[in-house]
């Protein structure tokens, strides 16, 4: 993206701040190729359906942004730390679906071994990975709810794919700061799903 383009979605993103709806119409074209690949990597970790594909997930994304009654979105990287929350939302609830359509709603205790093979981009069949996704997700709530800025950090890293300095961007903390607390983050989630996994948690 060019300096003049990041300067116009800075300025549409104050313009939606300011209550100014319209503006999310013009911002949608300059980072929908952002977006595009933002769920290009989330999809590849739960590759396997093609029903909710790379664009449908931009969309589903996309309608839940302008939903928003009252965005405060700060800057290109929070908008798109916004954008890969809604995107793990859509994912979370076309898992939830599937897994109620094939087991009715029956649920099992996921190895962890799996839930690390989904984390790399592995994993077989596709309906592990959805249960993988759903464990997931559990987790990460009850990391939010020890620790909401762990949480939000692991939403920009994984989720959302981000760096760390546009993480750092994203929350108004330090590079020095999320790169230390990612690596808290990733130890607190791994013992938490092993402590499910065991039945201590």
């Amino acid at each position: 993206m060019s300096d003049l383009q990041q300067h116009t979605v800075t300025r549409l993103l104050h313009q939606l701040r300011a209550g100014d709806r319209r503006a999310f119409d013009e911002l949608l074209p300059l980072v929908y190729d952002e977006l595009h690949e933002l769920a290009a990597r989330q999809r590849r970790r739960w590759e396997g359906d093609e029903t909710l594909n790379t664009t449908a997930l931009v969309h589903e994304a996309y309608l839940r942004l302008a939903d928003q009654s009252e965005p405060r979105w700060a800057s290109r990287p929070h908008f798109l730390a916004v954008a890969a929350t809604a995107m793990r939302q859509v994912l979370l609830d076309y898992a939830k679906r599937k897994r109620a359509a094939k087991r009715e709603g029956r649920r099992r205790q996921v190895p962890l071994e799996e839930i690390e093979a989904t984390l790399k981009g592995g994993g077989d069949p596709a309906e592990v990975r959805d249960e993988a996704l759903i464990a997931l997700e559990e987790a990460l709530r009850r990391l939010e709810d020890h620790d909401p800025v762990l949480g939000r950090i692991v939403e920009c890293r994984f989720f959302g794919g981000m760096t760390i300095e546009d993480t750092a961007e994203a929350l108004g903390i330090s590079p020095a700061t999320v790169k230390r607390r990612w690596a808290v983050a990733q130890a607190w989630l791994y013992r938490d799903l092993k402590g499910v996994r065991e039945g201590t948690a």
